[in-house]
């Protein structure tokens, strides 16, 4: 089995079309184990905390969208975001509509929920932003690590919360960090999630290391054979859930896949070839090429100064996205390498004297083997639907997201297989490759 793949090649020139707020900072108000960024406060002073002005706002919001095509997405994340206030993200969305005349502009939010209220809940609503809600899963594994500064743990506070965002319309993604426990409940966790009514998930499993960038794995994050053996098991629980050949919840780790095993350009960014389709602002007006690596070697300058598409097209931003091409062999000759493309940068490691592999590469593989040949066949019938229904003369190409493919026997997905040259995804005004006649960003895209 080996997926559809093409070269490597140098980064093309990309147009910034998101970028990652850290409004503030990596301040929070939990005190989670395994938190990768409660460290950053030494990048930053001795001020004990961090917010963003009014001053930087403005101008972050008037660079990015003065210099955006025709969308553009924020994503608000921490730290804690919902530490600012709600008045702070009100007037975010007043200076939106001030510079974005003519722009899709949308509004992503990731937090541990528990500061949000009734008022958050119709605020988030009102001005459509998607949810990421951090959740780990049942109370024994989400309050191994998620506790609050009391040491108490958070999860009857983040169902609540939950609940609350669901039943006021809010659109809500479970986003769950795989650690050395939770790995061995994926069923129990994927059970919850939909219990709780989180149809929408998101795994990132947890690579953190003692001694710096490229040291030994803490304790608490997962092995990588046991990330591999979790995979498979929700791999088999997410297919046993289609109905008439619709996938009624969506792994966005699964579905990015399945855009990598038909030669396109893979939904995550740490499938991708290279890295560098957006950017990290800080709280103080500071520029990064990653939030997995806001340090003095990736500041690409301040939005106060500078130019945000200068500091985007920088000589510096793309050598940060180049470096991740820089592969061991046995990555280089992997059969599954267009699939992956090595992971993520950050969770390379050093092990027993060999090229730095990345540390899940075991795990990867034993999932590929067992998920390679079932992905393969989700891409041909997924395929075949768009031919058979183009030759129908349907409107798209595809059939309507829901209608699972009857007698025929393919499969409609979360997120659809487009019918598009490699390397290319729908843009959030194009019409969604599934054929509901919406637009993708409000449809598929969502």
């Amino acid at each position: 089995m080996r997926p559809l793949s093409t070269p490597i090649s140098r980064m093309q020139q990309r147009e910034l079309t998101s970028i990652l707020i850290k409004p503030a900072g990596p301040d929070c108000n939990m005190a989670c184990t395994y938190c990768f960024y409660s460290g950053k406060k030494d990048l930053f002073g001795d001020s004990p905390k961090h917010r963003m002005s009014g001053e930087v706002l403005t101008e972050m919001i008037r660079q990015f969208l003065g210099q955006a095509g025709s969308e553009a997405i924020f994503t608000w994340q921490g730290g804690e975001p919902t530490l600012m206030g709600l008045e702070f993200f009100q007037h975010a969305v007043d200076l939106q509509q001030r510079y974005g005349g003519g722009l899709t502009v949308g509004n992503a939010f990731q937090t541990n929920g528990l500061l949000l209220d009734k008022k958050w809940a119709a605020f988030l609503r009102k001005y459509r932003f998607l949810v990421g809600l951090s959740i780990d899963g049942p109370a024994h594994v989400h309050d191994r690590y998620r506790r609050d500064r009391n040491g108490r743990g958070t999860r009857a506070g983040v169902a609540d919360r939950a609940k609350l965002l669901l039943d006021s319309g809010v659109e809500v993604n479970a986003l769950a960090v795989v650690n050395d426990y939770s790995v061995r409940f994926a069923e129990e966790i994927y059970g919850s999630f939909k219990d709780l009514g989180l149809t929408h998930m998101q795994f990132t499993p947890c690579v953190e290391t003692i001694g710096g960038r490229g040291g030994t794995p803490a304790p608490f994050s997962t092995g990588s054979e046991d990330y591999g053996r979790f995979l498979c098991t929700l791999f088999d629980l997410w297919i046993g859930d289609f109905k008439n050949g619709l996938s009624t919840t969506s792994i966005r780790l699964f579905e990015s896949l399945l855009f990598s095993f038909a030669g396109m350009q893979p939904l995550l960014c740490t499938l991708a070839r290279t890295c560098g389709d957006y950017v990290v602002v800080e709280h103080n007006g500071g520029v990064y090429a990653c939030d997995f690596f806001v340090t003095p070697q990736w500041r690409l300058g301040d939005i106060m100064t500078e130019s945000l598409s200068r500091m985007f097209d920088s000589a510096r931003r793309r050598e940060f996205g180049e470096c991740k091409a820089d592969l061991p062999a046995l990555c280089r000759e992997c059969v599954y390498l267009a699939c992956c493309n090595g992971g993520c940068p950050k969770d390379r490691i050093h092990t027993g004297g060999r090229e730095r592999m990345n540390h899940l590469c075991e795990g990867t593989m034993i999932f590929l083997d067992h998920a390679g040949e079932k992905m393969e066949e989700l891409v041909r019938k997924s395929l075949q639907r768009r031919r058979e229904t183009a030759e129908k003369g349907l409107p798209g190409g595809a059939a309507r997201c829901g209608t699972g493919g009857g007698a025929s026997g393919t499969y409609a997905l979360r997120t659809p297989l487009p019918g598009m040259r490699p390397e290319e995804k729908p843009g959030r005004n194009d019409p969604c490759p599934c054929g509901s006649g919406l637009k993708y960003k409000k449809c598929c895209g969502k």
